[in-house]
């Protein structure tokens, strides 16, 4: 009899167990089987698709992983994406609390999808997006968005917004040397003055500048910017000369001002400062601010870049940029690829250094107003020197790539709540 006792005992103690077995764990260490997958497992657990609506981003642990109240929709989705993931009782949660409590690690709480444009040409270039292919991979929603809609406040709708390999200069992005004489560069020249001109804008130069104060106004609003490649660069050149005309004839056939570096403005700048532009159309780099200056015979190699580490507890809002199962990232090259530190505004924090001799800053962030910027030089994370007209990235190769985690964690930054964010 004593020994059923104990028996009955041991089964409902274990039983009681498996009742609290309540929350699931999206692990984002190295034991993650999907790492992309699971950011769009996360922004649609948030989403109006998923009843739960409800789950935390684990800073700092195991590689920055999720915890969620469990249900079977959610397990239902994660195995689908295949994203791999483990069913854990209140003792086991309660184990991690104490565990992120006595260590450098926090729990932030994502609380709304947010809503998410892609700064995207109507015409199609011969590159791609890395985010956009990001974004698609993931399964995470956004919408296209253009400079007609952008300066009819277009982007009042939206929560975060990225551009990438885009030149608000009216530059072309300087490939006047190199392809003056391809069919998609005279297209994209041609159809993008045609644009301007039905905007009521005199030059490309004027309508990207218009864009451009747009996307400042945006951020300062309270929105989140995200941009990579050459829009990083060229947004702040083009903000610094408003008004001035500082391109070559050969390139928009209008003359230009050949004073126009003594009339910048540094103050209208969001991330840099105190640079040269260059006007010169065969010498293509737009600025002093990119170390790599790709597409010159100096140009120099791009070695792995290493992540900051960030305070969980008090430093949450780079903490949560950092996320990643690994620390020490490789490099890639962009038209804009690095960033001399002597040229960042002193607000900006740099996430990620380049390992190079004088440690150039790779990934770099700073508050505006009421919202943030963030910017990560290169093209694509996992094509080193992505050329014009090479394939698209297939991120069913590179389900673990930690460049390209950093921008999904961009994409849910937005969606952490801000009451208690420490930055």
């Amino acid at each position: 009899m004593k020994r059923k006792i104990i028996i009955f005992f041991f089964f409902i103690f274990f039983y009681s167990i498996n009742l609290l077995a309540n929350y699931i764990l999206i692990p984002m260490d190295k034991t993650q089987t999907n790492h992309l997958k699971a950011y769009g497992l996360a922004y649609w657990i948030i989403s109006d698709k998923c009843k739960i609506k409800k789950i935390y981003w684990l800073l700092n642990y195991r590689g920055g992983s999720f915890l969620s109240p469990v249900s079977e929709e959610i397990i239902k989705k994660a195995k689908y994406s295949g994203v791999s993931f483990e069913i854990i009782n209140e003792i086991q949660k309660n184990s991690i609390d104490i565990e992120i409590e006595n260590n450098n690690m926090s729990k932030v709480e994502l609380e709304k999808a947010p809503k998410i444009a892609v700064y995207i040409p109507n015409n199609k270039n011969p590159w791609d997006d890395a985010v956009t292919l990001a974004l698609t991979y993931a399964e995470i929603p956004f919408d296209k968005i253009w400079d007609d809609k952008i300066l009819k406040d277009g982007l009042n709708k939206y929560d975060w917004l990225h551009s990438h390999h885009e030149d608000f200069t009216g530059q072309y992005d300087k490939f006047f040397k190199n392809y003056n004489k391809s069919s998609w560069y005279i297209n994209k020249v041609n159809k993008s003055r045609q644009f301007a001109n039905k905007l009521n804008f005199n030059s490309v130069r004027e309508e990207k500048l218009a864009v451009a104060k747009k996307i400042r106004e945006f951020v300062k609003k309270g929105g989140f910017f995200f941009a990579m490649c050459s829009a990083t660069e060229s947004l702040d050149v083009a903000l610094s000369l408003e008004g001035v005309d500082y391109i070559s004839p050969e390139i928009d056939g209008t003359p230009f001002d050949k004073n126009y570096m003594q009339k910048i403005n540094y103050n209208n700048c969001l991330m840099f400062r105190d640079f040269k532009v260059f006007s010169d159309p065969y010498y293509n780099p737009k600025s002093e601010i990119d170390y790599n200056i790709v597409n010159t015979r100096n140009r120099k190699e791009d070695p792995p870049f290493e992540l900051f580490d960030f305070s969980a507890k008090f430093d949450q809002v780079p903490c949560i940029l950092t996320q990643n199962h690994q620390r020490i990232i490789k490099g890639f090259f962009g038209l804009t690829t690095s960033y001399l530190q002597k040229f960042l505004k002193k607000k900006v924090v740099v996430l990620g250094y380049s390992l190079n001799k004088v440690k150039t800053a790779k990934y770099i962030h700073i508050n505006y107003g009421k919202g943030s910027i963030t910017y990560l030089g290169g093209h694509d994370p996992e094509d080193y020197a992505h050329k014009v007209g090479a394939e698209p990235t297939n991120l069913n190769l590179h389900k673990h790539s930690a460049g390209y985690r950093l921008i999904l964690n961009n994409v849910l930054f937005p969606a952490v709540k801000k009451k208690k964010l420490k930055t």
